[in-house]
């Protein structure tokens, strides 16, 4: 039940690129995404159906869903040069904890620390807040929370393989 749940996400995700940025049905799949990635680790929990695949399927429909927003949303930011760099950094620290989760574990081995719980969460919010006046502020706050939820990864990595 819990990867139907995340398959949803990955399906609702998907369907965002065929809606106007911003527009009521964007909003609703945004929302069912939303919705779908609190409540799937909690209904494999409660049914005893956690697995490795599982946490998987669940890092790929993230991905999905940060790659298919980036992609609706940028264009609607009112956004400088520094937030890119700052989130195009953030990016490249979590394609190389990627790559050393590969190398390290010899497999795809997310982590879902409650770190990137937050910082999921405050992503979730930030189409919500687009033209407010402390929007700005806000994807400060959001880069400096994904920064250490990055960095944290690769430290756990590197930890738990000494």
């Amino acid at each position: 039940m819990a990867n139907v749940i995340t398959i949803i996400r990955i399906i609702c995700s998907i369907a965002l690129i065929c809606c106007k940025t911003l527009s009521m049905p964007f909003y609703v799949l945004y929302i069912i995404a939303g919705f779908t990635d609190m409540i799937d680790g909690t209904v494999a929990r409660k049914t005893g159906t956690v697995s490795e695949f599982g946490s998987k399927l669940d890092t790929i429909a993230d991905i999905v869903m940060v790659a298919v927003c980036s992609v609706k949303l940028f264009p609607k930011l009112d956004i400088e040069l520094w937030m890119i760099i700052w989130c195009a950094a953030i990016a490249l620290i979590k394609v190389i904890n990627i790559a050393l989760g590969v190398i390290v574990k010899k497999s795809f081995a997310p982590i879902h620390s409650i770190i990137n719980k937050v910082t999921g969460g405050m992503l979730f919010i930030l189409p919500f807040i687009i033209g407010i006046s402390v929007f700005k502020f806000y994807v400060a706050s959001v880069c400096v929370v994904a920064t250490i939820a990055a960095i944290s990864e690769g430290y756990i990595l590197v930890k738990n393989n000494s």
